[in-house]
């Protein structure tokens, strides 16, 4: 397949993606997301499985579980809310079906999330998105500020990555109990470590909430300072849990074009929009790219 093919090929197949992120609970059947793609019916089924490696009835079950999964670790909705709104039918084929995936039921899992399985449970949800969910980034969409000196509170994650929703949990419970929620006090993610190339032992990142004020606690939350300077900035959406692609755009292809240096300060990120104040696939990510003046 020639490559321009093959591009919109792929476009096809990621704006049924897209689709179904919007409307996930809608009725998502084959016929409709066939016609999505503009493709046959009777052949959309099996183009989705073979690009994918996963059939479309698993990757919108997958996908009603994992948001689901989200409002147990991180949202204090009841348990039967997140079962009655799952779009499974019902709690009793939630719990089936959440069981299953997980090995803990939903109230088990919302109590001691077991966060090795859940990362097992999503490998193929996370390598099918991102087949063809790569944002298309390009100089224009950098733009350089001054960032000015912020004020936070930070809890740091060190150590194995997917433990990291154990930190998020904890500190998403010393932001509620202090009144402190995103959409009164921005939230940031200093990336000091990839971890992607980086043992799990020392994976580092750091959750962070503007605030000038941090009392004693026994979270481990710390008071900081987010410096000020020159920075670059790049939006990114759709793929919250996923900023790979921005970052290495910043870095592989960016930067080396920019003529500009880099300080000594680690790439962060700001939750502009922020699950589970907005749908998932509405959350907006800035990052930004600390440099030299």
């Amino acid at each position: 397949m020639k490559p321009d093919v093959a591009s919109r090929y792929h476009a096809r197949m990621q704006r049924v993606l897209v689709y179904i992120d919007e409307h996930l609970d809608d009725d998502l059947d084959v016929d409709l997301l066939s016609d999505v793609a503009a493709f046959s019916k009777y052949h959309f089924h099996r183009q989705f499985t073979s690009l994918f490696g996963i059939s479309i009835h698993r990757y919108v079950q997958l996908l009603r579980l994992q948001r689901a999964s989200y409002r147990l670790a991180f949202d204090s909705d009841p348990v039967l809310e997140v079962a009655l709104e799952s779009g499974f039918g019902g709690p009793e084929a939630f719990t089936r079906a959440f069981k299953l995936h997980h090995d803990q039921s939903p109230t088990s899992f919302r109590n001691a999330p077991q966060w090795t399985r859940w990362h097992e449970t999503y490998q193929s949800l996370n390598r099918a998105r991102s087949a063809v969910m790569q944002a298309a980034f390009t100089d224009n969409d950098v733009r350089i500020i001054e960032f000015p000196e912020t004020p936070v509170a930070i809890l740091t994650h060190q150590g194995d990555p997917k433990l990291l929703g154990d930190t998020i949990r904890r500190y998403i419970g010393w932001r509620k109990a202090n009144g402190l929620p995103p959409r009164k006090s921005a939230t940031f993610n200093l990336l000091h470590t990839d971890p992607e190339t980086s043992e799990p032992a020392d994976y580092r990142l750091d959750l962070c909430c503007a605030t000038d004020r941090v009392d004693a606690n026994n979270a481990g939350v710390v008071a900081g300072v987010l410096s000020p300077g020159r920075c670059a900035i790049l939006r990114a959406d759709r793929k919250p849990h996923d900023l790979r692609p921005a970052v290495q755009f910043l870095y592989g292809d960016w930067l080396p074009r920019s003529g500009l240096e880099l300080r000594d300060h680690p790439i962060f990120a700001q939750r502009v929009t922020i699950y589970p104040d907005v749908p998932e696939h509405e959350a907006i990510t800035d990052i930004f790219l600390p440099l030299e003046v």
